[in-house]
């Protein structure tokens, strides 16, 4: 599997194209602000032809550039209904005062093609897997793409703002919750085999093993259904992007 990235715009959100090899049909993964120009040399590179955008969660520094890529290369946007509103509508996930202007007045509008995302989903995309994981608490909609393990090749999984590499998302938001981020932490990414691989929306990869062993977020935190108790871990999380 082809995996290539760059951190996007002034808020570094880190926008991935995925395919089985070069030469092939790939997924673009999260395209933020001003993420037009690097997928374009990626797909050069790579001599890739999109599928698909998929989208981890609606917020602005992972949404900027969806309708356009999606518009120039004529594929549908994947994202959850919880967070569809988020494509036309970025202020209703910020904590904005009443009055305050959003980005200059910046106004976004859907890709023509939008399909909804359901936990659980297996999406067959550029011949590759994917397997939706809803994963709420960051943003009501935020899910995590995985695809499974491929001879020497470990899961994968594409974790939006749910977990970074020795951090967790915010959750504190219009839509977040600390309980919901726990829970999805534990039922999500707990679940995970120790080498699967984790490709955040911000920061560096990392893998399950090393966030389970070494991450103060996720000390205590079961593996399971169960969100354990929040006053095991921080209460503060970290404040990367949206």
């Amino acid at each position: 599997m082809l995996v290539a990235g760059f951190p996007a715009g002034s808020f570094a959100a880190n926008c991935y194209v995925v395919a089985p090899a070069a030469g092939e049909e790939c997924v673009i993964v999260d395209p933020g602000e001003d993420a037009q120009g690097g997928i374009d040399d990626l797909l050069r590179e790579h001599r890739l032809k999109p599928v698909a955008v998929l989208l981890t969660h609606g917020h602005i520094d992972h949404v900027w550039s969806v309708a356009p890529v999606c518009g120039a290369k004529d594929v549908p946007a994947y994202i959850h209904p919880d967070d569809r509103d988020l494509l036309t509508d970025p202020a209703k996930g910020l904590s904005l005062n009443a009055g305050q202007q959003f980005f200059g007045g910046l106004t976004l509008t859907e890709p023509d093609d939008v399909k909804e995302l359901a936990d659980g989903d297996a999406l067959e995309l550029a011949g590759l897997s994917f397997t939706v994981g809803h994963a709420p608490g960051h943003t009501p909609g935020s899910v995590t793409f995985r695809t499974p393990p491929a001879g020497d090749v470990p899961d994968v999984v594409f974790t939006g703002d749910l977990l970074f590499a020795g951090s967790i998302g915010r959750t504190d938001l219009p839509g977040g919750s600390y309980e919901e981020i726990l829970a999805s932490l534990s039922r999500v990414c707990l679940s995970l085999p120790d080498e699967a691989a984790v490709l955040p929306g911000h920061g560096p990869q990392t893998t399950i093993g090393r966030e389970r062993a070494t991450n103060p977020f996720l000390k205590d935190l079961p593996r399971g259904d169960s969100p354990g108790n929040p006053d095991l871990v921080p209460s503060d999380g970290p404040d990367k992007g949206f």
